[in-house]
């Protein structure tokens, strides 16, 4: 019997065992896409309390509290933080469970298995450590865990001061950087849409009269994101937007919103297809990776939503076609030769063939242009991880792909690129021990260490 979660956790053989310490282990962390708040990162955030740390703005961990009978409004921060213990003690099979054992082990060097039992020692010790610990305040996690650089996710009107006050205040090595996300200017039947192109219009200097002009002003944020540092960009799409129509009809439908009539939804597919398409042009013209996150369901309890919000715990997946108009989107940039770097993620696994066999319709000039994005939020568990880097191994290039992502609103999240490092290590190992790729570790390290770490620097950055 193997002790709980030791140092060979999830690696099943000495091959599995070689790859991870050898190889993976030390390499460090590009987290390319996340939702860190920038002033957080900024004032170097060190959370009051473990409560703090892990329940305040965690949707994970709210959804599987739920899930036990508990909810937002009971109790002070330590009976919070019993009825989470509770709750872990109940979530064997799930994901949160290895992730909050290794955030015990990795931040506060706590082995003890969470349980009601063990709540008030775990609480008592984790709450010293963030009080005394300089390892633990943003920056220091930074350092702990060799970040190389976080791609926060930050809005066209943003002024990115926080992202130059970080730079100008020279505390921290790791790279901060913005990326560009223009949801709200392509969701023109959204509530507030109007609000919002008015707020666009301000930031940008640009009088937005005609849907040209909302083009224009998103490629002058889009510029000022690039000279602050900007790498990619994040769109949350259902599927591609594909209904091509003239210059003429979407000025009329975007006329018909910022008249406040409502648009149905074939109008709003036409608005977005213009917009999406237009910006990706920007994006391959200007270098900068297009991120597509599809087949989210949101909000899906509108009583909840009501009271708490959005990203609290009621998204969902969907399972929409997605094929026909994701090769359509793509065919149509490409024969404009203005197809950016691409990363598509899907939170359907049932779209991971399509996605595997449209990218190699596509792939040109760089390694890996096209990639599929990794195994995404109710994905990112081991068999989840597994069978996305299984289907893009069948299907295209394992080697060339980007690796992990925490996609974590929490500083407390990087241990989980430990944990997709130990599957992937597991997984080429097990190839080893069964004869199915040559046990020739300089080739399968190297593999280990660019998936983990290389391709992603090479692919944003361009070197």
């Amino acid at each position: 019997m193997k002790k709980f979660m030791d140092e060979n956790f999830l690696l099943k053989n000495d091959s599995a065992v070689r790859l991870y310490h050898e190889y993976a282990k030390q390499m460090p962390i590009f987290d390319y896409h996340c939702h860190l708040i920038p002033k957080e990162i900024a004032d170097n955030k060190r959370e009051p309390s473990i409560t703090s740390a892990w329940l305040y703005g965690d949707h994970y961990k709210w959804r599987q509290m739920r899930s036990n009978g508990y909810d937002e409004k009971q109790g002070d921060d330590f009976e919070r933080f019993l009825h989470y213990a509770d709750t872990i003690a109940h979530a064997i099979g799930n994901p949160i469970y290895h992730w909050s054992h290794l955030e015990l082990q990795r931040f506060f060097g706590i082995d003890t298995p969470l349980s009601p039992k063990t709540a008030r020692e775990i609480y008592d010790e984790a709450n010293r450590k963030l009080k005394e610990d300089p390892d633990l305040d943003a920056y220091g996690i930074f350092r702990k865990f060799n970040v190389y650089a976080v791609g926060t996710t930050d809005d066209p009107a943003d002024t990115l001061e926080y992202h130059e006050a970080i730079r100008k205040a020279a505390k921290t090595k790791t790279k901060v950087i913005p990326s560009y996300r223009p949801d709200k200017a392509m969701n023109i039947d959204a509530e507030g849409f109007n609000a919002y192109i008015d707020k666009l219009a301000k930031a940008s200097g640009v009088n937005i009269t005609s849907a040209s002009d909302v083009m224009t002003a998103l490629t002058k944020r889009l510029d000022f994101f690039i000279q602050n540092g900007c790498l990619a960009t994040d769109h949350a799409i259902i599927v591609p937007p594909y209904a091509p129509a003239s210059d003429a009809k979407v000025n009329e439908i975007f006329l018909k919103a910022r008249a406040g009539k409502s648009v149905t939804s074939e109008e709003a597919e036409i608005y977005r297809t213009y917009i999406l398409m237009s910006l990706a042009e920007q994006y391959a013209k200007k270098g900068i990776v297009m991120q597509l996150h599809m087949q989210s369901s949101r909000n899906n309890n509108s009583r909840a939503f009501k009271a708490l919000g959005p990203d609290t715990g009621y998204d969902g997946v969907t399972d929409n076609e997605l094929a026909y108009k994701l090769s359509r989107f793509m065919d149509t940039l490409d024969s404009k030769d203005a197809l950016p770097k691409t990363i598509i993620y899907t939170l359907n696994p049932k779209d991971y063939y399509p996605i595997g066999t449209l990218m190699g319709c596509f792939q040109k000039d760089i390694p890996g242009k096209i990639q599929m994005g990794s195994a995404w939020w109710f994905c990112d568990h081991i068999d989840g991880m597994t069978e996305q880097m299984k289907v893009l191994g069948n299907l295209g290039l394992l080697s060339r792909f980007v690796g992990m992502l925490t996609d974590s609103r929490s500083f407390l999240s990087y241990p989980r690129h430990e944990y997709f490092r130990r599957i992937l290590c597991n997984m080429l190992g097990t190839w080893i021990e069964d004869g199915e790729i040559p046990a020739d570790f300089d080739l399968i390290g190297t593999m280990v260490q660019d998936i983990s770490f290389n391709n992603a620097k090479r692919y944003f950055e361009g070197k």
